[in-house]
């Protein structure tokens, strides 16, 4: 079995940040999003991945390698457009071959893998099985009705009045049935070859296509609010690791991670939290659900349930909070009232904040 990682795309809703970088490589707890979809294929036991890259192909590509790294065998297809998820498919042909796989949505976040739906898949003669998960608001997933024994009988992409609150996940497996499929059906409305339709049409012509429901923590992170939460549930799960420096003036509690390098002074950290190798903390509070990625400098600042990406600099400001900040960022003080900061600040930017 093989597996289809698809990490291309624009990620519009996370913007300014991926103007200049991949939406998949926006870290969680300090790892790239795209790196835990990795593990868990492997974890899956599949071993050949390949990897669907547009104008950011460049950048996932240095991040991920020839896959070695994760126990993966990984071979790069590029997409000129994003013409849909069923174009992905139909591009990944040679690739593929007559194996079943899995197509992973190189942007979501499970938090007990796909090891479950994989197992199913190969102990069963299904030609599709879409992973779901319930949610409070179906009108904006795509969304999928259910028949007594679990097999899909009807899908809709973000229906006004759904027919149910059972949301598609962004993981599928296949057989090579869906190579028929996705040559037989036509763009959409937006002009895109719609994985939707690919399955429908397996629906229409007799094949099986069965359910498969989320064991556990499921997010499209394709939002900042998403990537905050995403963030917050695995340091909930980190084990404390300090591995840099800390002095004696400095106070660190809870689940916080100091990786090799990093130096904190005169400061307090409340975990949990991960603060990335060679960062400096000087005269600042982390507090709970942070992430400061490698190479940054905190002085006398106040940052809590936050992301940080590298070699950024947060200097005089107090309250930054449910803030989400790019690489090679400055944010410094400025003279005005105090106020609480909410940011999502793209790279190589300087943000001067009132505080």
């Amino acid at each position: 079995m093989k597996a289809l990682v698809l990490a291309g795309g624009k990620g519009t809703r996370l913007r300014p940040l991926t103007h200049t970088s991949a939406k998949q490589l926006v870290p969680v707890a300090n790892k790239p999003v795209l790196y835990y979809g990795l593990e868990a294929i492997r974890d899956a036991g599949i071993t050949g991945v390949g990897v669907i890259v547009g104008d950011t192909g460049r950048e996932v590509q240095s991040a991920v390698g020839d896959g070695s790294a994760f126990g993966l065998d990984v071979t790069y297809i590029h997409q000129e457009a994003p013409l849909g998820l069923a174009h992905c498919v139909l591009i990944a042909r040679e690739f593929l071959a007559d194996e079943p796989f899995v197509m992973y949505l190189g942007d979501n976040f499970l938090v007990d893998g796909i090891t479950g739906l994989v197992d199913s898949f190969r102990q069963a003669d299904y030609d599709a099985q879409i992973l779901l998960t319930k949610v409070a608001e179906p009108q904006f997933y795509g969304v999928a009705e259910l028949g007594p024994d679990g097999e899909i009988i009807g899908l809709e992409e973000k229906p006004e009045h759904p027919r149910s609150d059972l949301a598609i996940v962004g993981v599928y497996t296949f057989s090579p049935a869906i190579h028929e499929a996705v040559r037989a059906i036509s763009p959409s409305a937006r002009g895109e070859l719609e994985i939707t339709d690919a399955i429908t049409w397996l629906i229409d012509n007799g094949r099986r296509v069965h359910s498969h429901f989320v064991s556990g923590y499921w997010r499209d992170t394709g939002r900042l609010q998403d990537m905050l939460e995403c963030n917050r549930i695995v340091l909930e799960a980190i084990e404390p690791d300090i591995r840099g420096t800390v002095d004696g003036l400095s106070d660190v509690t809870g689940r916080v991670v100091i990786e090799p390098g990093a130096v904190v002074e005169n400061s307090v950290i409340r975990g949990p939290a991960v603060i990335g190798a060679h960062t400096k903390i000087v005269n600042s509070f982390v507090g709970p659900y942070t992430s400061i990625g490698e190479g940054c400098t905190l002085e006398h600042a106040e940052v809590e349930y936050a992301i940080v990406l590298g070699d950024s600099t947060i200097r005089g400001v107090s309250r930054l909070t449910y803030s989400l900040i790019g690489r090679n960022v400055e944010v410094t003080r400025a003279r005005g009232v105090p106020d609480t900061c909410q940011l999502m600040v793209g790279d190589h930017s300087k943000v001067q904040v009132r505080s």
